[in-house]
């Protein structure tokens, strides 16, 4: 197959950022595509080219299919990266794409089509002798199927949506009293998420580990798996904090899961990288819980672990190239990642969207800050506020949480709000730090993990501020007519003398 020349990258922020500059280190040019509300982003001045593809909204600009191949034919673009979320798990848009002529960095359109659909996921599993969690095989029509179903199988349960993953259109249900409202809620965030309303059951598995193997395959059948990820550090079913190796996996479990996994993948003669996602109990049996077709948030610490470059190894099989190993490499040390939101985890982790102020990003060896934002930059509320991925790399796992904490301690962003507090709290909590925790960690120990107020700092903050208030004051009163005497406030105690009285009562 030709070697493929320039990549459009059809996302925003650190993933197209990070697709970029492996493609700049092949020697491939790059084409980017923003909205009106990234005119300004990091990913638009980082590529060779960039287009306008439409207003704010993703609906209205990244996820138009036909907007994306128009840039991609006006730029000479002659392959096309997803990175994930977006247009990453559509089979339609793989479809046009190879309609166009243009080659799709990611798994063909009849994979994905086979694990796209969560629940024609498992049934195709099932088939294949790969343990699922219980639960349905096909979408259920109505609340009144729903329910009944629900009941057979027992409460608690998870309604989940068909269409996609990443948390959304997902709801746990502990009986009747809160399956309706449910239903409804599962079913609108699924269709304003995918355009898909269909919603299947799972039975709840209590106290379950989250953990995920990477898998990738050439076009020649070779498939092969990258060992796993740890990923149960989760919120609202979002991933927060991942890890590998994983804590709790034995060597044989984890030989035993990649076999599987890469059943799984061959299953569906997959291509490029992809994900099988499990969920391993108490008694450390595992079930398949779905396939991400694409790449994951979380594929820098695979990277960390063995020295590969997921990106060059996709663009590699999208060229036709064979896989460059055919066993799991043994992993190397220990790898952590964090998720930094723009979001105030002490109101509920609502988004805290505006203008970053400063930015001082943390540094050091064996330390990686993927990142699309900038000192300057507004982050805009129509997105995911996720602004950057920190992760680090060390020798055991303890040296890389120390590491992963140093790492914390030196991020800096002002002007916005952030969770980069609430990620300390994670890496320092005795359950984190014992490696034994499963899905329900974030939310049981929510009021621990948020912390208390240091009072040490309070008095720097307030130090600082009235020292803020005298320079003000001081600046005021030189501009001020020489009549009024240096430093007159017309007979008013000026905010920095009123605070230092304060502070000596």
């Amino acid at each position: 197959m030709p070697k493929i020349r320039k990549v459009l990258v059809a996302n925003r922020g650190e993933i197209a950022i990070r697709v970029m500059r492996t493609c700049k280190e092949l020697g491939i040019a790059t084409v980017a595509v923003f909205s009106e509300a990234d005119r300004s982003a990091l990913h638009v001045r980082t590529a060779d080219q960039a287009y306008l593809v439409g207003p704010p909204p993703s609906r209205e600009s990244y996820l138009v299919q036909e907007r994306i191949l128009e840039v991609a034919k006006q730029s000479g673009a002659d392959a096309i990266h997803p990175g994930y979320g977006f247009l990453s798990e559509n089979a339609s848009f793989v479809r046009a794409c190879e309609k166009a002529g243009i080659t799709f960095i990611g798994p063909p359109a009849a994979a994905m089509d086979a694990m796209g659909e969560k629940t024609r996921a498992r049934a195709n599993m099932i088939q294949a002798g790969v343990p699922v969690v219980p639960g349905s095989t096909e979408p259920i029509q109505t609340p009144e199927e729903a329910r009944e179903y629900a009941q057979k199988i027992g409460f608690p349960i998870m309604l989940k949506a068909a269409g996609g993953g990443g948390g959304k259109g997902m709801r746990r249900v502990e009986g009747l009293h809160d399956f309706d409202s449910a239903w409804r809620s599962a079913k609108s965030e699924a269709m304003s998420s995918f355009g898909n309303d269909s919603v299947y059951i799972e039975k709840y598995l209590e106290k379950p580990h989250h953990v995920e193997i990477q898998v990738f395959a050439d076009q020649y059948g070779n498939t092969v798996h990258l060992n796993e990820r740890e990923c149960s550090a989760q919120r609202r079913h979002q991933k927060v904090v991942e890890e590998t190796p994983s804590p709790i996996l034995t060597p044989e479990l984890r030989a035993k899961m990649g076999e599987v996994a890469v059943k799984a993948a061959k299953a569906v003669n997959y291509v490029g990288a992809g994900t099988v996602e499990f969920l391993v109990d108490v008694h450390r049996n595992f079930y398949f819980l779905e396939m991400n077709t694409r790449l994951q948030v979380e594929h820098p610490v695979t990277e960390w672990v063995t020295g590969l470059d997921l990106v060059a190894m996709q663009i590699r099989a999208a060229e036709g190239e064979k896989l460059p190993l055919f066993e799991a490499p043994t992993p190397r040390g220990h790898a952590i990642e964090v998720r930094v939101y723009a979001e105030d985890p002490a109101r509920n982790f609502m988004p805290s969207p505006g203008k970053i102020t400063h930015l001082r990003v943390p540094g050091g060896p064996n330390v990686r800050d993927d990142s699309g934002v900038f000192a300057g930059f507004t982050v805009p509320n129509f997105y995911d506020p996720m602004i950057s991925k920190l992760s680090v790399w060390a020798p055991t796992r303890a040296e890389a949480i120390a590491r992963a904490k140093r790492a914390l301690s030196e991020y800096v962003v002002k002007g916005i709000t952030t969770n980069i507090r609430y990620l300390h709290g994670i890496l320092s909590h005795p359950e984190f730090v014992g490696g034994d925790y499963d899905t329900s960690f974030l939310t049981r120990e929510h009021t621990a993990l948020l912390g208390s107020e240091d009072t040490q700092l309070s008095e720097v903050a307030m130090l600082a501020s009235t020292l803020h208030a005298f320079q003000r004051d001081q600046k005021r009163a030189k501009s001020l007519p020489s009549a009024a005497g240096a430093g007159d406030t017309g007979g008013r105690i000026s905010p920095w003398r009123l605070a230092l009285k304060n502070r000596r009562r």
